[in-house]
């Protein structure tokens, strides 16, 4: 197999031949991050060479393996759970390395809310796990759900009901919740 050092130092890949050994190095390093869970590839050179990839593959598609990194579906609903619409949607802000990045999604933010008003951020440490979705209303736990595709996702509320850290009740809380939907990763 190739080495994943000899695709990032190129921004072009020209061979067809190139082309499968960069999947396969891709392959490689899912497998070690998340079946091993012992990556050996730091995110931003695993996301330069899917970058590569994507690149390639948009300049030769006819090369595009069905087994191609790129070609995952990008959501977690299945047909084992009904399917719930999200009270609002739940973005996300691609992989950002730089300064630029962060204001075009601060531009983004500020046009999909119709505001010219400074907006204050969180930023946390990434971590990688399913999203959950919680709402509650008039203090009670009413659904638990799967992120999904964003706008959809799978109502997993007896499920959630399990976890003994998650509260099926506010209601000994300072604050009476009409309704609110929290998010986070588990």
């Amino acid at each position: 197999m190739a080495d994943s050092r000899d695709f990032l130092s190129i921004s072009k890949i020209d061979s067809e031949k190139k082309y499968h050994q960069l999947i396969d190095v891709l392959h490689f390093h899912e497998w070690r991050y998340y079946v091993q869970d012992d990556p050996i590839l730091a995110d931003p050179e695993y996301d330069q060479l899917f970058d590569l990839l994507k690149k390639t593959e948009k300049s030769h598609t006819d090369w595009i393996r069905t087994d191609s990194p790129t070609q995952r579906v990008g959501s977690d609903l299945t047909s084992d759970f009904p399917t719930v619409t999200h009270y609002s949607p739940m973005l996300s802000l691609p992989n950002s390395y730089n300064e630029e990045d962060l204001a075009d999604f601060d531009r983004q933010i500020k046009k999909l809310t119709r505001t010219t008003d400074e907006i204050e951020y969180v930023v946390e440490p990434k971590f990688d796990g399913g999203t959950v979705v919680l709402v509650y209303e008039n203090d009670q736990l009413i659904r638990g759900a799967t992120r999904g595709n964003g706008e959809q996702g799978d109502e997993i509320t007896n499920n959630i009901r399990t976890m003994r850290s998650v509260p099926l009740s506010a209601e000994f809380s300072k604050y009476d919740i009409e309704r609110v939907e929290l998010r986070g990763e588990a």
